[in-house]
This record gives C-alpha cells, sequence and structure tokens, in this order.
C-alpha cells in the first residue's frame, strides 16, 4: 500500500469507529481496553458488533502504525513539510 492508499484506508475506518461510538456512546480507544481485558457485552446482542468494533479498531491501530512507518521513510528523502506533501501526494 501506498501512503494515499494507507491514509484512505484511515478515513475509512474512522468512519466506521465514529458509527459505533455514537451507537454506544463511548470512544474506540475506551471500549477497546476494556474488551481486550475480557470484558463481556452485557446484552447478547452487542456481541457481534463488539467483534467487529474490536477488529476495526484492531486495523486501524495497523494502518496508523504503517503510516507512521511510510511517513519516516519519506521523510528520510524529504525532510520539509514541502517536500514530504511533494512525495505523498
Amino acid at each position: 500500500m501506498n501512503i494515499r492508499d494507507i491514509l484512505a484506508d484511515i478515513h475509512a475506518l474512522e468512519e466506521e469507529l465514529l458509527d459505533f461510538e455514537r451507537k454506544f456512546g463511548i470512544r474506540s480507544e475506551t471500549f477497546y481496553a476494556a474488551y481486550a481485558s475480557g470484558e463481556e457485552p452485557e446484552d447478547d446482542n452487542w456481541m457481534l458488533d463488539f467483534g467487529e468494533w474490536a477488529s476495526v479498531y484492531r486495523t486501524w491501530l495497523t494502518r496508523q502504525a504503517e503510516y507512521r512507518d511510510e511517513i519516516q521513510k519519506i521523510q528520510r528523502q524529504s525532510p520539509s513539510l514541502a517536500g514530504l506533501i511533494r512525495v505523498a501526494a
């Protein structure tokens, strides 16, 4: 994936995360910390949502790391913001 693809994926994932946050009224990082520690949903109807939410969040974390790695590679070649934008565009 190139930097533009990664960024587009991050934005799409953030939209999905926002949908879950609006539905359940908490931020994704708060949800994920509880979910990762083994907390079960109160309502069995939430089980599929929680699994999907966790999966989307993990993918988002992965894409964030990929973005940071790609930006660092690009910055080694073009350390200025203008150079970074030129290379990323």
